[in-house]
């Protein structure tokens, strides 16, 4: 027996796997900041490549401070106070939050309250951003081949711009972070979607840990640069959501930065490809829905042999979830195949065909198996196996192909990226 625990909603799963070969991929565990605040402080007043804020921002400026929406596990309600100690020279009324949504849906009051703190909350404005409102965008520019980018229109009418954000291994953007927080989290529909047309998506450089001549970052950083931004906020974390790292300053230069410490400690070299691999999505926040959960697959999905068996655990509490067309799509389709199928011949791109275009090649190539709170039924018709005890189907497996195969288990899912050497 081989105990282990991923990390699953809020309170992880603790699984006893009948197996003898069991290799847990996880990332060098870096302790968080002994003084997280000082430490923001410090990263506040010597920024990368650019001066401080409290020497560039007038009492008078009005101040756009763009924030991941509640499936990204930034530490928002700890950054916010000190980012507004840093500029208390500024009046509260000329500060808007505006909660990068992307095409997810909106947050309720009691999430935004969570998300950013009671003190927060009762002082600032708190809004959710809302692709699908044209009355609530406005044009920022144009990409290089003419098509109009619309952004939130209080980030675009705002007389300075500060981006939040975190760092980890992205499946298509090769990090999260940097120009992220801007592109797409606060675009139109239309540019969302066609950021994420099949031919980027499918690029094998639209991948995890890869910066160069990926084309999905290349459109979130041309994108995101439309506007100029003041300054940059993004932070590393440990498993325990302990700061690691800030880096702050102009955007390219300082996420750059925390790309670089990112992918020293999550990224993991395996000699071989497992039969069976084990994965989480992190647990809660990001393991609140399926959609999200396609990351902690494709992570699996690095390491995983042809033909074998991904097990995700992901609490899912939020279902698919409900917004755009991730349910239907999948639903709607009798194989992976078909999926691919509709998708390449699409003449534009549909709402989340990139989050089932990365399901679909997984399952193409492997089969998955889902441990979550989503109905069996429905895992079965979006083409997944309902599990309901990992250890029974890893000793089923193990029964099918032999009990000296090796399994490969990443209990904190895409926080770590297997690759094979």
């Amino acid at each position: 027996m081989k105990r282990v625990v991923l990390q699953y909603g809020r309170d992880g799963l603790t699984l006893d796997l009948p197996a003898t070969h069991v290799r847990v991929v996880e990332p060098r565990f870096v302790p968080g900041l002994t003084d997280e605040a000082a430490g923001f402080q410090a990263a506040m007043r010597r920024p990368i490549g650019r001066p401080p804020l409290r020497e560039t921002i007038k009492a008078t400026d009005r101040v756009a401070i763009l924030i991941p929406d509640h499936t990204r596990p930034l530490p928002r309600e700890r950054l916010l106070p000190w980012l507004f100690a840093e500029l208390d020279h500024v009046p509260a009324a000329n500060f808007v939050i505006i909660n990068g949504t992307g095409s997810h849906r909106a947050n309720t009051p009691a999430e935004l309250r969570q998300m950013v703190g009671d003190t927060v909350f009762d002082r600032y404005r708190v809004i959710n951003h809302d692709s699908r409102d044209p009355a609530t965008l406005a044009l920022a520019g144009r990409t290089a081949d003419g098509r109009p980018v619309y952004l939130n229109r209080e980030y675009v009418e705002a007389d300075r711009r500060i981006v939040m954000g975190f760092i980890e291994p992205h499946f298509m953007a090769g990090f999260s972070g940097g120009y992220k927080g801007v592109f797409p989290a606060v675009a139109d529909l239309d540019s969302i979607k066609h950021y994420h047309r099949a031919q980027v998506i499918g690029d094998p450089r639209s991948t995890w840990g890869n910066l160069k001549e990926n084309p999905t970052q290349a459109q979130v950083r041309a994108n995101g640069a439309l506007l100029p931004v003041d300054l940059l906020i993004n932070v590393t974390q440990n498993r325990q959501r302990d700061i690691t790292g800030f880096f702050c300053g102009e955007v390219i230069a300082a996420h750059d930065a925390g790309c670089a410490f990112a992918k020293k400690t999550a990224m993991v070299a395996c000699p071989q490809p497992f039969p069976i691999v084990i994965t989480s999505n992190s647990g809660f926040p990001l393991d609140q829905n399926l959609y999200q959960t396609v990351k902690g697959m494709s992570a699996a999905a690095q390491v995983v042999s042809d033909g074998g068996l991904i097990l995700a655990a992901a609490e899912c509490g939020d279902g698919f979830p409900e917004h755009g067309s991730f349910k239907r799509f999948l639903f709607e389709h009798a194989s992976a195949q078909a999926m691919l199928d509709t998708i390449n011949q699409a003449p534009e791109p549909i709402e989340d065909q990139w989050q089932v275009q990365l399901l679909a090649l997984i399952l193409v190539r492997a089969r998955v198996g889902v441990y979550s709170q989503i109905a069996p039924g429905d895992i079965r018709r979006a083409h997944m196996e309902p599990v309901a005890d990992i250890a029974a189907r890893v000793a089923a497996e193990l029964e099918r192909i032999g009990p000296d195969q090796p399994i490969a288990v990443l209990p904190e899912g895409p926080m770590t990226i297997p690759y094979l050497a």
